[in-house]
């Protein structure tokens, strides 16, 4: 199956502070694959590399073929979720949609997810006045909005509550059945037990694991995906 996402010996620090330590990935095409890890275990960064937001100090990433080193223009396979979205206060959601519907040219199915999401009554109030939670829906419309082959979620569910969260996942599913390719960060296992159809673990920017949920499960001999996790940490004197 094709790669989408390929990344080599990729190492990043942070002055003094390594966060990642010379991983490899591929990230197979139409599979949505889980990215889980304690805080500070590289995960975010190892995002940021790939959208070209940080600058690793050696390795190589590819995204759809393409090694990205100097390069701009493979965004736009890319559609991202921020795990926090800085809006400009004075801005009002449509007004946001719009702007970045003109920037990347296309916004063929932003009705049916502020539909989906609830988001009709809001969409003309100033995205400062807006609650946590709506602005997160706000975020999940912009990043779905595109038809860019790769869709990148860092921890898309913060805030969102549980009828949210449903609409979502159902989301995502539909997306993956039309051929997308997801790379997502979240703590809510109910998703990645629903979704995932491979996880990474990273802790202190290495690969601890890979491979299915039911894999992770029998790897460490768990039937719960939370306790096979703690086996992981604990073996790791991380707790």
């Amino acid at each position: 199956m094709k790669n989408v996402i390929e990344i080599q010996q990729l190492v990043k620090s942070f002055g003094k502070t390594r966060v990642l330590e010379g991983i490899d990935l591929n990230f197979e095409a139409s599979r949505i694959s889980v990215v889980l890890g304690p805080n500070g275990s590289g995960k975010t960064t190892m995002i940021k590399s790939v959208l070209g937001m940080v600058i690793p100090n050696s390795g190589s990433i590819k995204v759809l073929g393409t090694d990205i080193q100097g390069q701009w223009d493979y965004r736009k396979n890319i559609s991202y979720l921020p795990q926090i979205a800085n809006f400009p206060p004075n801005l009002t959601a449509l007004e946001l949609v719009n702007m970045l519907a003109d920037l990347r040219g296309g916004n063929q199915h932003t009705r049916e997810l502020i539909e989906r999401f609830g988001l009709g009554p809001f969409m003309r109030i100033r995205l400062s006045n807006l609650s946590g939670g709506t602005r997160q829906k706000v975020n999940i419309l912009l990043a779905f909005m595109s038809d860019a082959p790769v869709i990148i979620l860092d921890e898309p569910t913060n805030g969102l509550d549980p009828v949210a969260l449903i609409r979502l996942k159902s989301l995502i599913a539909q997306k993956k059945s039309e051929g997308r390719s997801f790379l997502i960060t979240t703590h809510i296992m109910q998703l990645v037990e629903e979704l995932a159809d491979e996880i990474v673990f990273l802790l202190e920017g290495k690969i601890y694991f890979k491979g299915t949920v039911s894999e992770l499960k029998e790897t460490f001999n768990e039937n719960n995906i939370e306790k096979a996790i703690a086996r992981i940490l604990l073996t790791n004197n991380v707790a």
